[in-house]
């Protein structure tokens, strides 16, 4: 069993900076990847920021403005220069080996979202 918790975001003025974490923990588990997602009201799912490594990739939207960052099992999204725009249910993504009785299976999990709000 893995869970991801998500903490930061809220409400901020545009212009404005926030900061998400997401950390992972239950079973043992190697990390493919993780990233953060996105979602307004009505529609899909979009990818914001992932990080496999060192290696990042983040959507051109947010590019020079979003930093994804990870520290061992935990993932943040710094979010600097916010806009309306922006405003979204944030998800963290976790692709992950689970290791369960010596066998190592693979599945993504999600976090349970967190509100941000940027108002102008």
């Amino acid at each position: 069993q893995v869970q991801l918790m998500e903490s930061g975001g809220g409400s901020v003025q545009a212009g404005g900076s926030l900061r998400l974490s997401c950390a992972a923990s239950g079973s043992s588990f190697s990390i493919n990847n993780m990233g953060w997602f996105r979602q307004a009201p009505g529609k899909q799912r979009e990818l914001v920021a992932s990080i496999i490594g060192r290696r990042t990739n983040d959507a051109d939207s947010v590019k020079g403005r979003f930093t994804i960052s990870r520290d061992k099992n935990t993932v943040y999204l710094q979010m600097n220069s916010l806009n309306p725009e922006d405003t979204d249910v944030y998800y963290c993504y976790a692709d992950l080996d689970v290791i369960y009785k010596g066998k190592s299976n693979r599945h993504g999990y999600w976090g349970q979202g967190n509100q941000v709000t940027v108002s102008s």
